[in-house]
C-alpha cells in the first residue's frame, strides 16, 4: 500500500517487528494526546481527529511534522477534522490513515463526555415545557439521540467496526485499545448517562475478547479514575467539584497504562484495567470486588452534587 510518509519506526514487540506503526487518537487532549505524545517519542507516527487542535495538539504537531515521502524514518503526526457523532468523517478519518500509511496497526477510540449540561439526564432537551434547559439534545428528532450517548458509546462501536474491517481483510492483527473509566463498573445519579455508557463499552470491550486468539485482534480499555484533563478544567460545572483535597492521575500516568495493554501479552482479550493512582488491576467480569484503593477513584463534590439533585427532584421535579 503506497504511503506519503515512508517507513516507520516500530515500538510495540507484539506487533510484527517489521511494520510499520499508526495511531487514530480522538480527541487531541488530556490522556489521548499524552499516549500520542508517548508513542511519537518511541518512534511511532499518529494521526489525531478532532473538531479542533488545542494549542499543546498543535505544539506536538509543529515538533513532528510530516517528512516528504520517503525521505525519512522519522515519527510524523498529523491531524484531520473529525466530529466522532458523524459516521462518513469517522470512516474519512481511518480512510486517510490507509492513504498516508503504509499499515494501521492501532486504532483508539478515544473521545469522551462526563454528561456536560448540553447533554445531561438532569437537562432534558427543551421543549414547550422546558425551555429554558441548557440542553442542546433535539426533542423533536425523528431519531432521537443524546450527544453523550452518541460520543460514549456509538462513536467507539463504528471506529471497533471500521479497524476490525480493515484488520480482516488485511489478513493482519491489531490492536483497538478503548478509553474507559472506572464508571463501567461503577453507578451514581448524577450523571446516569456516562455510567451508561461507560458500562456499555466495557460490556462491548469484553465481547471482542475472543478475537486475541482467533485472529490476532487485541481488545482493551482502561479504566482510569480522576484524571486531569480539559474535560474536567474546561466545563464549570465540572471544575466545581473538584477539592483542593483531591487525588488525580496526570494524563500520562494513564498513558503508561495504555502503553502495558499494548505491549503485555496477558492482555487484550476484553481486558478491562482499572488505573488509578496507587495502581492497576484488572477488572474480573464477575464477582468484582471493590477497588482496592480510593485514591484518585473520584473527585470529592459529586457527592454533594447528587445530594442537591436530590432535592432539587424533591422541590422542583424534573422538567421536560
Amino acid at each position: 500500500m503506497p504511503s506519503s510518509l515512508g517507513p516507520v519506526r516500530v515500538c510495540l514487540p507484539l506487533l510484527s517487528l517489521k511494520q510499520p506503526v499508526l495511531i487514530v487518537v480522538p480527541p487531541s487532549e488530556g490522556i489521548n494526546l499524552a499516549f500520542a505524545r508517548l508513542l511519537l517519542q518511541r518512534g511511532c507516527s499518529v494521526l489525531i481527529g478532532d473538531l479542533a487542535l488545542r494549542p499543546e495538539a498543535e505544539k506536538l504537531l509543529s515538533e513532528y511534522k510530516s517528512p516528504a515521502p520517503g525521505s525519512s524514518s522519522a515519527p510524523a503526526a498529523l491531524f484531520q477534522r473529525t466530529d466522532v457523532t458523524s459516521w462518513p468523517q469517522i470512516s474519512a478519518l481511518m480512510g486517510r490513515a490507509e492513504k498516508e500509511f503504509p499499515q494501521v496497526d492501532i486504532v483508539v477510540p478515544g473521545a469522551g463526555l462526563f454528561e456536560p449540561a448540553a447533554s445531561n439526564f438532569w437537562e432534558a432537551p427543551k421543549t414547550a415545557t422546558n425551555p429554558t434547559t441548557r440542553s442542546r439534545d433535539d426533542a423533536n428528532a425523528e431519531r432521537g439521540s443524546y450527544l453523550t450517548l452518541d460520543v460514549n458509546l456509538a462513536h467507539p462501536i463504528r471506529m471497533s467496526q471500521l479497524a476490525i474491517g480493515y484488520w480482516t481483510r488485511h489478513k493482519m492483527p491489531g490492536t483497538l485499545l478503548h478509553v474507559s473509566s472506572c464508571a463501567g463498573h461503577m453507578a451514581g445519579i448524577g450523571t446516569p448517562i456516562y455510567f451508561a455508557t461507560k458500562h456499555g463499552l466495557h460490556g462491548f470491550v469484553r465481547s471482542l475478547g475472543g478475537l486475541r486468539d482467533e485472529l490476532g485482534i487485541r481488545v482493551s480499555a482502561v479504566a482510569p479514575g480522576s484524571v486531569k484533563t480539559p474535560l474536567w478544567s474546561d466545563d464549570p460545572d465540572k471544575k466545581a467539584m473538584q477539592g483542593e483535597e483531591d487525588i488525580s492521575m496526570e494524563p500520562e500516568e494513564v498513558a503508561e497504562v495504555m502503553l502495558e495493554l499494548c505491549e503485555n501479552p496477558k492482555y487484550g482479550d476484553g481486558t478491562i484495567l482499572e488505573s488509578l493512582k496507587d495502581g492497576t488491576r484488572v477488572v474480573p467480569l464477575f464477582d468484582n470486588p471493590a477497588p482496592t484503593s480510593d485514591r484518585g477513584l473520584a473527585v470529592s463534590g459529586y457527592n454533594q452534587m447528587q445530594k442537591d439533585l436530590y432535592q432539587k427532584l424533591k422541590t422542583e421535579g424534573l422538567k421536560v
